[in-house]
């Protein structure tokens, strides 16, 4: 022991106790997905507390010069077999409250392990137990054992990540309870036989607290339920409470607050259900409660079966390219979308087939490196090396049972990291797969600056052609796209006398009838999509006045991997978000050919880029400035170009979309103050423009209102800017482009990222003259381009009723076999279900 104490000594001054904040990575590699559960275990760095695997831990050792690490290997112990039959110990409880971590909620599932931590000291790999350390001098053993002990109290960064305790069952006193006014009109319920007063339908059913009237609840997404009548009842009454008949038992009942669309509690029941003769303490429960609902949904992910082919026995797949995605709670969507990306070869090239450059250029946290986590996610999904069969250890004998699925891997550190700062990414709440397909590309965009792109495998340009009704002259505009959203004609229906059957059936009380889901062509889809669109309120430059147009979008370009969404979630006229609950014939070739954009037509007169007359509103006098700076023969002084009325409103609304202020104002001025349609297509159709964020700057004016070459750069602003990567001349260009505003010249920096990579000299450091000689005009994204013919590879369908719950679980084609991805479970598929889709994926079919 005395040589390892002296070595240990040598290495005091590196070994560190966690202080609060230090993020303690304990539970996964930095660099590939080995656990303490893996074989050779992790070794956590004693400095920095970063986790290493076997096969990683020399190589860190190496780049750092750090020699103590603390090694934990876990081993799972034998599951005791869960009965009551002479065991001692009761069955495991099922789910009676909508919670997770809590009495009567989810269980969080806690496997039993035996943990085994030692100290190891590289490069000679000595070994230090917490016995070894009792025979050490006091100065070791004190640091030594408050490192050991801060980093195995700590919590791992995985474990501050995942919901730990969730409760969505807690419901507030109703603020209509105590003082709830109760109609007396003789009405007394019967303890049961309810049927709804109008339909008669026998299930569902509610009874409103203040008159009695017994009607059925709200009709659910796939068309059961019931018909709505309870709360058509409150929208012509408005009284607010009722209680589910069949819930109602001595410990309590449902009860709905209408006013407040929330499930309530009544301290009043027991009074407020005698009043209708109804006698709590001897009523029993006949109907599921929503809350036993809600447990039945979270519990029978599976019977969504048609989506996930529950209906068949599935064969288990293992292998390279074959490899499971655990669920760290409402993230199908994230494993869903990066499934597929990475059968893409751009991101496989990318990110998997320069894994060993990557992570030898790893900064020192590759925690927080973009490139680093995608390449490690991608090369565990890949690989193969984590597509195992699991072993369940199902008895105390040591006898172990090869489940039907298999490790996977569990993608938190990637989660993490793209999901820092998003409002919605960063949660565990279920998001939409096609929003987070977006900020993916979003973020692989801005980090692949120089270097291969994988998203230009997405990126199309499509072609608006807009036709003014009037003069018959054209406007032609481009605008970069990843994402084609196809239209639901729900009208064109091909089964619609089938649905209105089923619809007459259930108004008139009948609770047998099955569900029918609407059938639409594909080809309905696409000509919903690409017929022409008539523009009212259209402002033309031709006649100078408001008139109509028409709209039609064509393919500019055709990209090798085109995404189409089926636009399936909507609004209802009351504004409840909806799920379209339809089948769709998508095919798995398809030709786009003829949706090339043609550009202008022979002959064809564009209209004229002019301003609309001035902004001015009658009540506002013409001045200028004059009186201040100018006199009366200065005719530019007096112009009302100088000084614009726009109207606010409109500004404000695009902007509360997401779009800057100045592109805001310029949409407003250039299209005549003649709403927000009118400026939201100026908006869509100068995107990607060089100058979309830029000041708007007004004719017979030399300059808007950003800083003009000449004007100083707030030298913090511009070093900020630097620091994140980008040269002084393009810090300089943003800047300049947002009135010297920090905040705004990052995200004009960001969108414009094609114009900035042709910047190889400074705009300020020329005169005017010098630039326009030397350089050539920016040019426009890079987007590829070829046949308009495809072929389907891949899908992800989404299962619930609405994008904001539910389950997702994706389809790809592997050497011709449909391959269904359900998170960790990954199996042939046996009947793709292609016409239930979401997100469908194709690639270009070679001629």
């Amino acid at each position: 022991m005395g040589d390892v104490s002296e070595v240990l000594k040598s290495v005091l001054s590196t070994i560190r106790v966690p202080k609060p904040g230090d993020r303690v990575h304990k539970d996964e590699c930095a660099l590939s997905f080995s656990s303490p559960e893996s074989e050779g275990g992790l070794y956590v760095c004693m400095n920095s507390f970063l986790g290493f695997g076997s096969q990683y831990v020399d190589r860190h050792h190496a780049r750092s010069g750090q020699r103590a690490y603390l090694h934990i290997t876990r081993t799972r112990k034998a599951k005791k077999e869960e009965d009551n039959s002479g065991s001692g110990h009761p069955p495991k409880k099922k789910p009676t409250r909508l919670a997770i971590g809590i009495e009567g909620g989810f269980d969080v599932e806690q496997e039993n392990y035996e943990e085994d931590v030692k100290v190891v000291i590289f490069p000679d790999r000595q070994e230090v137990t917490s016995e070894d350390l009792a025979s050490m001098p006091d100065v070791v053993k004190e640091r030594v054992s408050l490192s050991m002990t801060g980093i195995m109290v700590a919590d791992s960064v995985s474990h501050t990540l995942q919901v730990q305790q969730w409760d969505g069952e807690v419901r507030q006193e109703s603020r209509h309870a105590v003082e709830l006014k109760q109609l007396d009109n003789g009405i007394k319920i019967p303890p049961s036989g309810w049927r709804c007063e109008v339909c008669g339908l026998q299930e569902n059913i509610w009874m409103n607290l203040t008159d009695g009237k017994v009607l059925c609840g709200r009709r659910y997404f796939d068309g059961t339920g019931g018909n709505n009548h309870a709360l058509l009842h409150f929208q012509e009454t408005g009284h607010p409470l009722a209680v589910k008949l069949g819930t109602i038992t001595p410990d309590g009942a449902d009860v709905y607050s209408y006013d407040e669309d929330d499930m309530v509690l009544d301290s009043k029941l027991p009074e407020h259900l005698s009043h209708f003769g109804i006698n709590m303490m001897t009523m029993e429960k006949t109907e599921r409660t929503m809350t036993e609902l809600e447990i039945a949904v979270n519990q029978r992910v599976g019977e969504w079966e048609v989506i996930q082919e529950s209906g068949t026995t599935l064969r288990p797949l293992f292998g390279p390219g074959l490899t499971g995605m655990k669920n760290l709670g409402n993230s199908c969507y994230l494993n869903s979308v990066m499934q597929v990306l990475f059968t893409v070869p751009d991101f496989q090239s990318k990110y998997v087939c320069n894994i060993d450059k990557i992570i030898d250029e790893a900064p020192s946290d590759p925690t927080q490196d973009f490139k680093t986590q995608v390449a490690k996610l991608g090369y565990g999904l890949l690989s193969g090396e984590y597509s195992k069969l699991a072993q369940d250890l199902s008895d105390e004998n040591g006898a172990s049972e090869p489940k039907d699925y298999q490790i996977g891997i569990a993608p938190q550190m990637f989660k993490a990291l793209v999901g820092r700062g998003h409002p919605e990414f960063s949660t565990n709440r279920q998001q939409d797969a096609q929003e987070f397909l977006l900020h993916f590309i979003n973020m692989v965009e801005r980090n692949c600056r120089s270097g291969p792109n994988p998203s230009e495998a997405f990126r199309f340009l499509l072609e608006d052609r807009i036709v003014c009704q009037q003069s018959q002259k054209a406007k032609y505009t481009q605008r970069v796209d990843y994402i084609i959203q196809l239209p639901v004609p729900m009208d064109q229906a091909i089964n619609t006398d089938e649905l209105q059957e089923v619809e007459r059936r259930r108004e008139n009380g009948d609770s047998s009838v099955s569900p029918v889901r609407a059938q639409i062509p594909f080809a309905t889809c696409m000509a919903a999509l690409t017929e022409p669109e008539l523009l009212t309120d259209f402002w033309s430059s031709a006649a100078q006045a408001k008139t109509t147009a028409t709209k039609t979008t064509r393919f500019a370009s055709f990209p090798d991997h085109l995404v189409i969404q089926i636009k399936k979630f909507t609004f209802g006229l009351d504004w409840v978000p909806k799920k379209l609950d339809v089948s769709i014939d998508v095919p798995d070739t398809l030709d786009l050919s003829a949706l090339r954009a043609a550009g202008q037509q022979p002959g064809e007169e564009l209209l004229p880029e002019v301003a609309p007359p001035p902004l001015m509103t009658p009540d506002v006098e013409v001045k200028g400035i004059l009186g201040s700076h100018g006199n009366e023969e200065d005719d530019s002084l007096y112009s009302p170009l100088l000084s614009p009325v726009l109207d606010d409103s409109t500004v404000c609304q695009l902007c509360d979309m997401g779009f800057p202020m100045e592109a805001c104002r310029k949409a407003v001025y250039y299209t005549g103050n003649t709403g927000i349609d009118a400026a939201m297509n100026w908006v869509m159709g100068h995107l990607d423009d060089p100058d979309f964020s830029a000041p708007l700057i007004l004719p017979g004016c030399s300059s808007g209102g950003g800083t003009t070459p000449t004007e100083s750069i707030c030298e913090e602003h511009l070093a900020t800017i630097v620091s994140m990567g980008f040269s002084r001349d393009q810090a300089t260009k943003a800047l300049r482009a947002t009135s010297n505003t920090l905040e705004r010249a990052v995200d004009w920096i960001f969108s414009h990222l094609d114009d900035l990579e042709s910047m190889d000299v400074s705009e300020g450091g020329r005169s005017a003259a010098e630039s326009e000689s030397v350089r050539d005009p920016p040019p426009g994204p890079c987007v590829r381009d070829g046949p308009g013919k495809y072929e389907l590879f891949a899908f992800i369908s989404h299962m619930g009723t609405s994008t904001m719950c539910g389950h997702y679980v994706c389809h790809i084609k592997k050497d011709q076999q449909w391959v269904i991805f359900n998170d960790q479970k990954v199996c042939a598929s046996e009947k793709p279900p292609k016409d239930l889709g979401y997100l469908y994926f194709y690639r270009r079919v070679a001629e």
